[in-house]
């Protein structure tokens, strides 16, 4: 599939692509102008009888919009619902299909620790362009302190991992999911997380290289990851009698697709790309000194709750090898940015230590 969405709002590089830890505090969402609402979206509603009160924009959403609705229950109860849009034409239903069922996903092992998704579908009306689009309808939660408290968050992170089950016993999911509009290997199943993984890191070297065009030393690097790499550093989670199950995960959790509920004080997680992987693989993320996240308040906690994986000697390679999907996307997202250079040199690190000799030959 064509990288073809383009962002609705502007990308900030610092903040979603820069090289140090941020020091500002993230901002709270707020309430905007009003906002249209397609009459697909008021069918949709969840209780009959529902009145519309209000509707205005809440917050920025990268590739899209996003809104707040009020409405009036009969009996006379108020309610808010959480909208998310996106006119990304095919992409844009990957996402919000995607989303929909990555959290209906985790809601079901994990009630309140990601907001109840009611419906998703497609407005009555195109844009003025004859694009369809597509809105995503759910509880709406009141976004608080971003990253949420790492005791709290990492508790339920770790209790999502444990409990959920793979309905095939495989690592997959039953749709594709995305990561943003990046649309991920996810519909299938497979008996091996090595043969998944390497699939999933191939689709983010192929739309890099759509992107940001070709780079001789750069593919040669890639292709030695692949082929050598993941299945060294992969194939012994699941070899000479060791084993992983599979795990719902998130899927693209950083800073700012986390956040404190304002009414609980819970944390919750959303803007959720899911998939039945390994469990380390959502810390990939967290790498990078861009996200908050990379605190060890919230890697060594979430460890205390979910221990490494075997051999546990691997686990900081594992981390750096998960990153590299994560530090593509930014690249592939924020042309003019160092992220291809770091991922780079990040495959090379982890070429040198476990396939020095095709290194040095390639």
């Amino acid at each position: 599939m064509s990288l073809t969405g383009q962002p609705v709002h502007t990308l900030d590089l610092e903040r979603y692509a820069g090289e140090n830890a941020p020091t500002s505090s993230i901002p709270r969402p707020q309430l905007g102008s009003s906002f249209d609402l397609d009459q697909a979206v008021i069918n949709s509603l969840p209780v009959p009888g529902t009145i519309v009160v209000s509707a205005h924009r809440y917050g920025v959403s990268l590739w899209g919009e996003a809104a707040k609705i009020a409405v009036e229950l009969p009996g006379g109860r108020q309610e808010n619902y959480f909208l998310k849009t996106t006119s990304q034409r095919e992409t844009g239903r990957l996402m919000i299909q995607g989303e929909f069922e990555s959290l209906k996903a985790i809601y079901n092992v994990s009630p309140g620790f990601a907001p109840l998704p009611y419906a998703w579908g497609k407005f009555n009306k195109t844009t003025p362009f004859g694009d369809f689009t597509y809105f995503l309808l759910a509880q709406f939660r009141e976004v608080g302190q971003q990253p949420p408290d790492p005791l709290k968050f990492t508790a339920r992170l770790a209790d999502l991992h444990k409990k959920s089950k793979s309905p095939t016993g495989k690592f997959g999911f039953h749709t594709t999911t995305c990561s943003a509009i990046l649309p991920q290997i996810t519909d299938c199943w497979e008996d091996s997380w090595e043969a998944l993984f390497k699939k999933q890191l191939a689709q983010m070297i192929r739309l890099d290289e759509e992107k940001n065009g070709k780079w001789p030393e750069f593919q040669k690097i890639c292709k030695l990851t692949l082929e050598g790499v993941v299945p060294r550093l992969l194939g012994p989670l699941q070899s000479e009698g060791r084993t992983i199950e599979p795990c719902l995960v998130h899927g693209d959790l950083w800073d700012e697709n986390t956040a404190t509920d304002l009414a609980t004080g819970e944390p919750f997680v959303f803007d959720a790309g899911s998939f039945y992987g390994h469990n380390e693989y959502e810390l990939g993320n967290w790498r990078q000194a861009r996200h908050r996240l990379s605190s060890r308040a919230y890697v060594e906690n979430y460890k205390r709750h979910f221990p490494e994986s075997e051999p546990k000697d691997e686990w900081d390679d594992r981390n750096l090898l998960y990153s590299l999907r994560y530090n593509l996307g930014a690249a592939i997202f924020h042309q003019g940015s160092n992220q291809r250079q770091v991922v780079k040199n990040d495959m090379t690190v982890l070429c040198e230590k476990f396939c020095p000799d095709k290194l040095r030959a390639a």
